[in-house]
Order: structure tokens, then sequence, then C-alpha cells
């Protein structure tokens, strides 16, 4: 039987790179190749092949800074379309979920479709609570991913006791709520710590304990926590925290005393 003829000799559309810079965004960068399930699952979807999007992901690791910054590079020879699209997006992550999440209703299986996105006239709850889990999903991917499925405090590598923390919660900046600058990947416990302002973190990544913590005649207290006083954040292979939003944390957040 003749394989399956794909979309690899054409160019690709903004349409497919759209969905590509998304899953970029939520997978590892060192987990971009044809043999993870996602890009075979987008491979799918888009009738290429998987060593073709895996390939497509590279190229948008070449225009990464922090990448870059980390002596890693992406693949070279992308289109202008491709830097057009981590242009419009890069910053514009709820366009970013909505659209790919649109996109994907146009390709996948109708048994698999979920409510549309366009909401009808008036408000509706369901299509609200539908946006924000697709928020939520999108910032826990890229957070998590960004840092290597480690916490950024302890380096636990468990994902199901994995965190994707706002650094600003929704309620102040409603802008931010998908922009995953504006998250750290940490433990559980810790990510409690954090939104307590028990523990916060310097625009160079150095973690502070509150002296709250720190005077505390604890040997728990002293060994899981405040021996960390002073040691850096391990920081995340991309999207760094923003240190605007790491400087509304120490000022609105974090308990000196």
């Amino acid at each position: 039987m003749s394989a399956r003829p794909t979309n690899d000799g054409l160019l690709w559309t903004r349409d497919e790179l759209i969905l590509a810079f998304e899953l970029y965004c939520r997978i590892p960068f060192q987990r971009t190749k044809a043999t993870d399930p996602r890009v075979r699952e987008l491979a799918a979807i888009l009738h290429r092949t998987p060593a073709s999007v895996a390939r497509k992901l590279g190229n948008f690791g070449a225009f990464d800074p922090q990448l870059a910054a980390r002596n890693i590079s992406g693949l070279t020879h992308g289109s202008k379309l491709d830097k057009a699209v981590w242009d419009e997006f890069h910053a514009n992550w709820s366009g970013l979920i909505i659209h790919a999440h649109d996109l994907r209703r146009k390709h996948e299986p109708p048994k698999l479709l979920d409510a549309p996105l366009v909401p009808p006239s008036g408000p509706s709850e369901k299509i609200v609570t539908a946006k924000q889990r697709l928020h939520q999903a999108f910032f826990r991917d890229a957070v998590i991913s960004s840092y290597n499925n480690r916490c950024c405090v302890t380096g636990l590598p468990l994902v199901e006791c994995l965190v994707a923390g706002h650094i600003v919660p929704w309620s102040v900046d409603e802008r931010r709520r998908a922009d995953p600058t504006n998250g750290v990947c940490m433990s559980a416990t810790f990510d409690r710590l954090f939104e307590c302002g028990l523990i916060t973190f310097e625009d160079d990544l150095i973690l502070r304990v509150s002296d709250r913590v720190r005077s505390l005649k604890d040997q728990t207290a002293a060994e899981l926590v405040s021996a960390r006083h002073g040691q850096r954040m391990i920081p995340p292979a991309r999207f760094y925290p923003d240190s605007e939003c790491l400087r509304w944390h120490r000022e609105n957040r974090f308990q000196t005393a």
C-alpha cells in the first residue's frame, strides 16, 4: 500500500505556522523532535510528516533570544512568514491561544471539537469558562516546559507535583493571565509560599525568604525553606520571569517581616 501523500512539498501557510508556534511554546525545546507525540499529532492534523513539523519548530527557535543567550541555536533558513508570525504572537498570548484553538477546530474530526469560542449575542458564562480553561492549559504547558519540567527552587522533576504559578495574579492584571513571562514553575509547597509572600525573587533570580520563616525555631522550616535564602533560581530555558512582574511581587506580596 502506498504511503499517504503529505503537504511537505507545499509552502507553510500562516494558519499552519500559528499552530506550529503555539506548539513550540508548549513543549520543551529539546522535545521538538519528530518522535514527540505532540509533534506527531500536529503533523497528522496538518498532513505533514513529523520531521517537517519538527524542523519548523526548530525554525522558531532561531528567533528566540533566550535560547541564543544560552548558546542554543534553532534551525536557520526560516521564512519571512515564520518571523512575521513570531513577531505577531510572541507578545499576544491570548490572541495566539484563541486563534490556534479555532484553527484546530477546522482540522480535527468533529467528534473531537470543543464548544466554539465565538460567543452568541449577549454574555455567556459557558464561553467565558471555556476561554479560561484554554488560557490555563496553555499557561501551565508553556511555563512548566520552559523550566524543563522541574521546580525552579528544588529541581524536583515530578510533573504531577509542579505548579505553574502567576507572579502577578489574574485579578490584578488579566492581560497577563496567559503570559509565560508572568509565571514560575515550583513544587506545590514553594508555590504556596510564593503566593503567600513568604518567598520572592530578585531581578537576578536570587531567592529571598521572609524573616517570618527564617526566624522560626523549627528544623523542618530551616532545612526545607530558610536554607535556600540567597540561592539562585534554576533558570528557565525560555520565558524568563519579567522583571516588572517580579518587582510587583516584591512590593505587593512579599512579607519582609
